[in-house]
């Protein structure tokens, strides 16, 4: 049955995001799609972009994109450069032609990067054990110097594809949040110890993204407000590195996350833990492994609608530039709670998986809340395409 609704919802107006407009305040997140098995974009991905640009949202956030060779999640990873510029001139062109925007999130994968199919180490701020059994070796000054320059670089040719919109990754201990954490980061320079120090590099390629880009696409940044891991980045330090990012003026919004790829990742996602579908995707010599400690690496926790609308807050209160809140939001209500509690754009993840016309069915009144029942079923897929289990098959394989 249609619902039935008075004044036109907030969430349909559109929106300011720095130097763009947004045609509304549904953003799709980052989620990485699985669609990339040479680094190359192909006809999956523009599909999987194209699908739910045409299902409503304001903007399709493309994840994930590398600045460094070393800096992606695994070989598939799309690295920024003049190889790929044509593939990802040919992804926003698609999304464009649906009528949203488009958005790159760029980063680096620090510790959380495999070492062993990029043919590359991995960097983090100290020694620390990596991905798939890999040891991340600590950055030094030069690396430091290198990778803020590919961070421009990689800006520039982000803008010369046609994005309307950077995202800066600092979020889930990736390279730049491993240097935010004080479990991760114990350098004893000029990069760690205070959270001034950790903050450095982050603020460093911030301003680096800014440089490259220009002042005509919006930057923005995915900030871990905690890591949801004992003795990690925790609010009180957070909400000053928002502070500190706001002061800097580099920035048009923030977009609020948490959790750790490395240590927890179902802190971000909250519901089930798929451990058996999750388990079917690791090597052999590490199923026994997770068999025995996967519930300790991801653990379920209670799903909440906007579970993490009690911590955005606080930062709500503490900052006076845009935020974008993320987290569980599956609701038209609670889309329209958000605004009213002052924070312009939302972005959402599963809830499109299921159902990528969503926003449309929300905007025409044919539902007032997604499908999604939270199983996070699509979580393993990210290594086959990424896709709700319960309603897409798995695709062809991505050439």
């Amino acid at each position: 049955m249609p619902i039935v609704t008075g004044m036109p919802s907030t969430a349909f107006q559109p929106g300011q995001l720095g130097p763009i407009t947004i045609r509304n305040r549904i953003i799709k997140a980052a989620t990485f799609e699985g669609q990339t098995p040479k680094g190359q974009v192909t006809d999956g991905l523009v599909d999987f972009h194209s699908r739910v640009a045409a299902g409503g949202v304001g903007m399709s956030t493309v994840a994930y994109l590398a600045v460094s060779p070393e800096g992606r999640t695994a070989r598939g990873c799309i690295l920024l450069g003049e190889e790929t510029l044509p593939g990802l001139r040919r992804l926003t062109d698609a999304i464009h032609a649906e009528g949203a925007a488009a958005a790159a999130q760029l980063g680096h994968a620090g510790p959380v990067a495999n070492a062993k199919s990029n043919r590359a180490p991995a960097l983090a701020p100290s020694r620390h054990f990596g991905m798939m059994g890999s040891v991340a070796h600590a950055i030094t000054e030069a690396e430091i110097a290198r990778v803020t320059s590919d961070y421009e670089k990689g800006a520039g040719v982000a803008v010369k594809a046609g994005f309307d919109s950077l995202e800066i990754h600092l979020g889930h201990n990736y390279l730049l949040s491993a240097f935010l954490s004080p479990k991760l980061n114990k350098r004893k320079d000029g990069w760690g110890g205070t959270i001034e120090n950790r903050a450095r590099f982050a603020r460093q390629a911030v301003e680096a993204v800014r440089r490259g880009a220009g002042d005509k696409v919006a930057v923005t940044a995915k900030l871990n407000m905690v890591d949801g891991v004992p003795g990690g980045l925790w609010l009180d330090e957070s909400v000053e590195v928002a502070r500190m990012l706001e002061a800097d003026g580099h920035l048009d919004a923030l977009e609020l996350t948490g959790g750790s790829s490395l240590a927890n990742p179902m802190y971000l996602f909250r519901g089930d833990a798929p451990l058996e579908e999750f388990g079917a995707t690791l090597p052999p010599a590490l199923k026994a492994g997770f068999r025995l400690l996967g519930k300790r690496f991801m653990p379920s926790y209670p799903f909440e609608e906007a579970f993490f609308l009690p911590y955005a807050r606080q930062f709500r209160d503490a900052l006076t530039m845009p935020l974008i809140l993320l987290g569980g939001i599956n609701r038209l209500d609670t889309i329209e709670r958000a605004i009213d509690l002052g924070f312009p754009f939302v972005a959402m993840g599963r809830a499109l998986l299921r159902e990528p016309d969503l926003v449309n069915k929300l905007e025409k009144g044919s539902s007032s809340e997604s499908l999604c029942i939270h199983c996070n079923k699509c979580m393993p897929t990210i290594y086959s395409g990424t896709r709700c289990v319960l309603v897409t098959p798995p695709p062809a394989p991505a050439r």
